[in-house]
């Protein structure tokens, strides 16, 4: 009998939900004819949100010019409009030389855990978080060390919690504002705290910033690297959200304050670029036109624009649902509600998923995908069309209401 081939042991504990097991089980029933509503993933060119028409025209008039490897850190247009944008945002001091093109921001994440760190370093990482950042902490031989963001406060990180969790071996800490999967805009009191323990640690900061212009009811994002020039920080964007381009994988990270610090990982860094080369040159192109025209995201998320009026419809829905709550998302794509367990016949939010898969066709994404460890979450994307949100949420209703514990049930508990 042949040995079997088996997949490395770091692998044992990680997991990507959103195209997990579930995500699996949807994929066979839509080959078995089922039509599923997928709320499971941020994808926005499936539900009608198409690049702009002119970031599309760069790029096919200059296809013939993308055809070789550029630069590894990325063609020059696109490096100095990313530096100007940092100009206009107020993060002083980055040059063209800070700043790395990847094929998205995934890319970027993995290369700098990477070249980052030793066995057994710690990275502290939102919980809840994007699960990406956890799996590449771990696959780089770091351990991932979660800190609390609060749903009493808006899903503001615990700066206690964060401060009690900080060792010898702390190396950096990851944010996500706007935050996938919460909707959370970070205050600046929070960010300002953030930036006082980095600099108290000799800690790196990871912000990731892809949402920074997907905000709704006025919101501001405040990027943390325009709040200090004495630690270093590492601001995360691309064109996956801003600019509804996920397929196109173009992303980038800006390097900012005490660079000087980093000087040894920013070589480290450098290698793993230049290792593969570049990243997709035609993309590269449309990141000038990108940054530099009209910010239609803007029509989007005022309080008439397409995506305003799906976060307010499906947080109305789903909150109107006697046993669940939702903190109402400030930014990005997500709702982030909770179960009452107490109140239904549900073990946890893996439970509720998969058999809201299997009786209502709805596929959306457990709370502890995203390392929340409660059990008591699940995230619904509001890209889908009014319609279609509609729709799910009634099959979400009708679905907890099947599993909804009896009065009588619930007096005796």
């Amino acid at each position: 009998m042949s040995q079997q081939i088996n997949k490395s042991n770091r692998l044992n504990n990680l997991s990507y939900a959103i195209r997990g097991p579930v995500f699996d089980k949807a994929q066979q029933l839509e080959a078995m004819g089922q039509k599923i509503i997928n709320l499971n993933i941020g994808n926005p060119a499936p539900f009608g949100f198409d690049v702009p028409d002119e970031i599309v025209h760069d790029m096919i008039m200059n296809i013939r010019n993308a055809q070789g490897y550029s630069h590894h850190l990325g063609i020059f247009p696109a490096r100095k409009a990313i530096m100007h944008y940092t100009q206009q945002i107020g993060i002083h001091g980055v040059t063209i030389d800070d700043i790395f093109i990847g094929n998205g921001v995934s890319e970027l994440i993995v290369m700098t855990m990477q070249a980052l760190l030793n066995e057994g370093d710690e990275i502290l990482i939102p919980s809840p978080d994007y699960p990406l950042w956890t799996t590449s902490v771990a696959l780089s031989g770091g351990k991932p060390v979660h800190y609390v963001c609060d749903e009493e406060s808006d899903w503001n990180p615990d700066l206690e919690d964060m401060r009690r969790k900080i060792t010898r071996k702390t190396k950096g800490i990851v944010i996500i504002n706007p935050n996938n999967p919460t909707g959370a805009v970070y205050s600046r009191e929070v960010l300002e705290g953030i930036v006082k323990l980095a600099a108290e640690h000799n800690l790196i900061i990871f912000s990731d910033e892809i949402y920074d212009k997907i905000l709704y009811d006025g919101n501001r994002h405040i990027p943390i690297a325009t709040l200090t020039d004495d630690v270093f920080i590492m601001t995360y964007g691309g064109l996956s959200k801003n600019y509804r381009a996920a397929g196109f994988r173009g992303g980038w990270v800006i390097l900012s304050g005490a660079v000087q610090k980093a000087k040894s990982f920013v070589e480290g860094f450098n290698l793993l670029a230049s290792m593969r080369l570049c990243a997709n040159v035609p993309t590269q192109y449309a990141i000038q036109t990108a940054l530099g025209g009209y910010q239609s995201i803007n029509d989007l998320v005022a309080p008439e624009g397409r995506l305003c009026k799906q976060r307010d419809l499906i947080h109305y829905r789903i909150t109107d649902i006697p046993g669940i709550t939702c903190v109402k998302p400030k930014g990005a794509l997500y709702l982030f509600p909770k179960i009452d367990l107490k109140k239904f016949t549900l073990k946890d939010d893996e439970q509720f998923v998969f058999d809201l898969l299997s009786e209502q066709k709805v596929l959306v994404v457990s709370g502890t995908g995203f390392n929340y460890s409660k059990g008591d979450h699940f995230r619904i994307v509001f890209l889908p069309s009014a319609e279609e949100l509609e729709t799910a949420s009634n099959r979400i209703r009708l679905f907890l209401e099947g599993h909804r514990v009896k009065l009588e049930e619930l007096e005796l508990a």
